[in-house]
């Protein structure tokens, strides 16, 4: 008799790696694409997500094109308002009840009228978002390791004027084999000094070392990504005692080709390590799928229980920015949809 299953949209999550254009809904960027006649790669426009591998130079660079692509698409405030509504709107559908979506407003500024003007801009869509959907939406403002460590600390120092506006943490993204992770340690000093949590990228297209430098040049409290430290059980130790939570995106890694299959993502390994863990899912526009494919592919492909399934969603929970009040009452509900009947 096959084993009926309670639906993993229904058990309440925190997101926590989820980037800013990558969570478009595709048939937005068609149509935004077209509102401003922009011509789209055709990896863009088809029915299924792009082929991508990024495990060479050549590969990322082609999906940071498509990156670049589907962002030239966001011009006018109302384009950022859809797109952070629509994020929302997404996330409640996979049972979400937190989101933190991670922006660096720089990539967006010289359409929007400047930086500070692209922070209002984002913060005001996702203060709005957050009031007509009841979700709970906070920023992570992110520096680009491809840039320069001085646009990093004059982000670390705008992410810590808007804090009282909803900016919870400041992050790192872009390609881990590029920039030293100490390079960036004076901008997270400032972020950290400011009271935002640290949450660089490290360990997904780099092998063990970068969760070290995260760790030790950045004090992480959290970690974009974070999965190849399974191959290094000192470290696994080491961010299971401390309680850092890597931010897990399985789908991605699989699509970016830092694993084959699904089954090769070290879900069970972090898992039974005691490393937290807050599913997410990156760049849904680009690979496909969103929150709560993330804990299918935990089910599916790795044999979680419902009840391990719900330990990762309050590792989620736990793992968040969120006030203790939200983080009380999305806990209590994934006791009752583990309570409750299949």
């Amino acid at each position: 008799m096959e084993r009926v299953l309670r639906d993993v949209r229904q058990l309440p999550k925190a997101h926590l790696h989820l980037h800013f254009t990558g969570s478009m809904r595709p048939t937005t960027l068609l149509e935004l694409a077209d509102k401003y006649g922009v011509r789209l790669p055709d990896a863009l426009t088809g029915a299924e997500p792009p082929k991508l591998r990024a495990t060479d130079e050549r590969g990322w660079f082609r999906f940071q094109r498509l990156y670049d692509a589907a962002r030239s698409c966001l011009r006018a405030p109302e384009d950022i308002q859809r797109l952070v509504r629509e994020a929302a709107e997404e996330d409640i559908a996979d049972g979400s009840g937190w989101l933190e979506i991670q922006v660096d407003p720089t990539s967006y500024a010289p359409r929007l009228g400047g930086l500070i003007a692209a922070m209002e801009v984002i913060l005001d869509a996702v203060d709005r978002a957050a009031r007509d959907t009841g979700l709970g939406m906070r920023v992570l403002v992110a520096a680009n390791r491809m840039k320069h460590p001085l646009d990093a600390r004059t982000l670390a120092r705008l992410a810590v004027r808007y804090a009282d506006r909803g900016i919870v943490g400041f992050g790192l993204s872009n390609d881990e084999r590029r920039g030293m992770a100490r390079d960036f340690d004076r901008a997270f000093h400032i972020a950290r000094e400011g009271g935002l949590l640290s949450a660089p990228h490290g360990g997904e297209l780099t092998g063990p070392a970068s969760v070290r430098d995260c760790l030790d040049d950045l004090d992480a409290t959290r970690i974009g990504h974070g999965v190849r430290a399974a191959e290094d059980p000192r470290l696994l130790k080491r961010l299971a005692d401390r309680g850092v939570t890597c931010e897990v995106c399985p789908a991605s890694n699989v699509a970016l080709g830092v694993y084959e299959k699904p089954e090769d993502v070290p879900l069970r390994t972090l898992f039974d390590a005691g490393v937290p863990m807050a599913l997410g899912a990156d760049d849904p526009l680009l690979f496909g799928s969103r929150l709560a494919a993330q804990y299918d592919i935990a089910r599916r492909h790795h044999d979680f229980s419902d009840a391990e399934l719900a330990e990762l969603a309050r590792q989620s929970v736990r793992g968040s920015a969120a006030p203790v009040d939200v983080q009380e009452k999305l806990l209590s509900g994934i006791g009752e949809w583990l309570a409750g009947e299949p």
